[in-house]
Parts: C-alpha cells; sequence; structure tokens
C-alpha cells in the first residue's frame, strides 16, 4: 500500500491556495441601494458629495428601481467651475441637475433601445445604442451595469444639464 505523504511545505502551501480561493469569495462584495453604491465607488465621489449635498441620498437609498447615470469625477472636471458653483449654490437646481440623470425604471445596457425617455426630473432624454455603446444626450456610457439592489448604476463621461423650466 502507497502512502502519500505532504511535506510541510507542501502543506502550507496547500493552506495558503485554500486561503486565498475563500478570502477571494469572500471580498466579493453585496449589491446595496444605488446612493451607497455610488458611494463605495471611487470614480463617483463628485457625484456622490453632490446628491449628499442635494438631500437625495436616502431617495435614491429609497423603495423604486433607478437607472443612473452617474458622471464620472472627469465628467465633473469638464464642467466650467462657475457654471458648477452655480449649480451647486442652488439647492433647487442641483436637484434638477442630478434627477435628470436618473431613470425611474431599471435598464440594463442590453435593454437599451434608441429612444426618448423621462427622467425623475421631468425632461425627456435621448437614449441610443450602437452595438455595445450606450449614450444618453451626449455622453457616453464608459462602465455599464453596476448592479444596486433598487437598480443599476452606469457611469457616463459627461455632466448633462437638464433645459432650465420656466
Amino acid at each position: 500500500m502507497h502512502v502519500l505523504q505532504f511535506s510541510r511545505r507542501h502543506s502550507i502551501a496547500l493552506c495558503s491556495a485554500f486561503a486565498f480561493i475563500v478570502s477571494g469569495c469572500a471580498s466579493v462584495p453585496n449589491p446595496q441601494p444605488v446612493a451607497s453604491t455610488i458611494s463605495a465607488t471611487p470614480e463617483l465621489s463628485t457625484l456622490s458629495s453632490l446628491i449628499t449635498k442635494a438631500g437625495l441620498t436616502n431617495t435614491l437609498n429609497g423603495s423604486g428601481s433607478f437607472t443612473v447615470f452617474a458622471p464620472s469625477n472627469d465628467a465633473f472636471k469638464a464642467v466650467p467651475q462657475k457654471t458648477l458653483d452655480e449649480i451647486s449654490a442652488n439647492p433647487e437646481r442641483l436637484k434638477e441637475v442630478l434627477t435628470f440623470h436618473v431613470l425611474p425604471a431599471k435598464a440594463m445596457a442590453g435593454e437599451v433601445k434608441t429612444s426618448s425617455v423621462k427622467t425623475v426630473q421631468g425632461s425627456n432624454v435621448a437614449l441610443s445604442k450602437a452595438g455595445d455603446f450606450v449614450v444618453v444626450e451626449e455622453a457616453l456610457v464608459q462602465k455599464a451595469d453596476i448592479n444596486a439592489t433598487n437598480g443599476v448604476v452606469h457611469i457616463v463621461d459627461r455632466v448633462l444639464i437638464p433645459p432650465v423650466k420656466r
């Protein structure tokens, strides 16, 4: 009868490999609500702070189903500072701009069809799709389908500015 013998080195290697596999599985984040998902995404830190400033955190973490076209930090850097300051200083306008990026339903990138859809802000946005590319107004989706418990987040390369309501 042949008995398998493991040296101490083999035992340590096996234990290390097992620990690596288990820790890799344990580190997969559980989906969170939309605002929490945005907050946990480093490239959306500017958007996250503006959501908080506008008082929209509870809304976006609440019940409902949302699609957020989330401008990246780089997208906010491209907005003229004067425009960003004016929007940030006016709470009502800030809410309008932020909710213009939100649809009141979950839309995965693969489900998007070229159309015009109403945002939570009340105005329509143009959605278009060519192959795997999704565009909302003039903003290109750079990273799609970040799942949240109450919707989905798509990172876009531009800040969308809604028409001023009169």
